[in-house]
């Protein structure tokens, strides 16, 4: 299974000094994030009923649980994450299976997986409603596995879900190799992109994390000479979209779908012709997946600058996409409605903060680390952007979470020209 690329919001080693300066900032959002969680404790004390608790009034949802998480210096970029995670009902509802099927196993080693399924066991087998979670064994093994997230510099919170996906997906691999590991069996590892072996072609291993989140793109590149049309697929866990300024979410991934013409330099080598020649190329949706992630590229490398910017254009994301897809003979339509956004808050790639709103059984709500609220959905569009480039508004939508309505999407493949 193809890894996916190191996210190209990483800084260079000169932005260190900037990263490190924000930990102040960060800092200070701790304390002031500290003393509304007391507040709020105190509240709980003499009511009985926690803010979010008397908000929801007698409409609190049955077997719900709306848990805040702690912030150890810096990793408001991982709590966002961690949150949008829990309310994708499948995914939390494949971990919890995991976690009770394996919470027994005496010889079982602690790794990144069985640290997030023992945090969602914590949050939804509380007997309380609401509270505050210290997910610090989670964090500790995210810093023994990745040193890019060690310390106490600010973080991607899209290079965060990356690499959190594919180590999960890592863990399920070993541990079906090692459960079907015998003499004549080939683990999973060696065939992980459906290779042959021994001249018997094996399927790739299909975790509940693919189920959820993988699609397939198809590449297409036609030569203009011959018109011969190579195509190549790969997988995908997210969709990263490049933005423009006073554009939308459907523009954007059209022109994530639109044609490119291969010239000069750029030319494509056609194995036909067997030389460089000028060709068009284009990617098509070839699988929808489950829960479509939308990456929005919001910081950009500026050469002039030798450093990352921050884009704050405004774009705007609708509560229900549609993708129009469609081949020579069919034509059919996935719909996607919005679950949650993970909002950028900050000036530049090298500070600021993360915060989850998230929508749950009909009501949105604002996930700000220890801090839990339920907010109005008309405050969504206060995350598109800003319509000036110089603007006071510095809170942007980052990463967008959309599930499926109905249908799904191992069933169905379809080759999409976009939206």
């Amino acid at each position: 299974m193809a890894k996916l690329a190191r996210s190209p919001t990483a800084s260079p080693p000169a932005a260190a000094a900037e990263r490190h300066r924000s930990a102040a900032g960060s800092g200070l959002r701790s304390l002031a994030s500290a003393a509304f969680g007391w507040w709020d404790r105190w509240a709980v004390m003499g009511s009985g009923l926690s803010k979010l608790e008397r908000a929801f009034g007698d409409q609190f949802p049955e077997g719900e649980r709306y848990f805040g998480l702690e912030n150890f210096g810096n990793t408001c970029y991982c709590n966002s994450v961690l949150q949008a995670l829990y309310y994708c009902a499948p995914f939390r509802e494949q971990l919890l299976e995991y976690y009770s099927k394996n919470r027994n196993l005496e010889d079982a080693e602690e790794n990144l997986l069985t640290c997030l399924a023992d945090l969602f066991s914590q949050i939804s087998a509380s007997k309380k409603k609401t509270g505050v979670i210290a997910p610090k064994r989670f964090i500790q093994m995210v810093r023994k596995l990745n040193e890019y997230f060690r310390g106490y510099m600010h973080q991607d919170a899209h290079e965060f879900l990356n690499f959190l996906l594919n180590e999960i997906v890592d863990i399920l691999e070993k541990e079906s190799s090692s459960a079907k590991d015998s003499p004549g069996t080939t683990s999973p590892e060696k065939v992980s992109n459906g290779s042959a072996v021994d001249g018997v072609r094996k399927e790739p291993l299909v975790t509940w994390v693919h189920k959820n989140f993988q699609g397939t793109l198809t590449n297409e590149t036609r030569c203009l000479m011959c018109e011969t049309i190579t195509a190549k697929d790969e997988t995908f866990f997210d969709l990263s979209v490049d933005i423009e300024q006073n554009s939308s979410l459907t523009s954007c991934l059209k022109n994530f779908f639109s044609t490119e013409t291969l010239n000069a330099d750029d030319k494509f080598f056609c194995d036909k012709c067997c030389s460089l020649q000028e060709a068009e190329k284009r990617m098509k949706i070839k699988k929808v997946p489950q829960t479509l992630v939308i990456h929005l590229k919001r910081f950009k490398f500026i050469e002039q600058l030798n450093r990352n910017k921050k884009l704050s254009y405004r774009v705007v994301y609708p509560l229900e996409l549609k993708l129009s897809s469609s081949s020579s003979d069919a034509v059919a339509d996935c719909e996607y409605s919005l679950f949650a956004v993970v909002v950028h808050l900050g000036s530049g790639p090298n500070q600021g903060h993360y915060v989850a709103k998230i929508k749950s059984h009909d009501h949105w709500l604002s996930f700000d680390d220890d801090n839990v609220e339920m907010i109005p959905e008309s405050t969504l569009q206060t995350f598109y952007g800003s319509s000036r480039e110089y603007s006071g508004n510095t809170d942007h939508g980052y990463i967008l979470f959309y599930e499926r309505i109905g249908g799904n999407g191992d069933e169905k493949t379809v080759s999409s020209d976009g939206v």
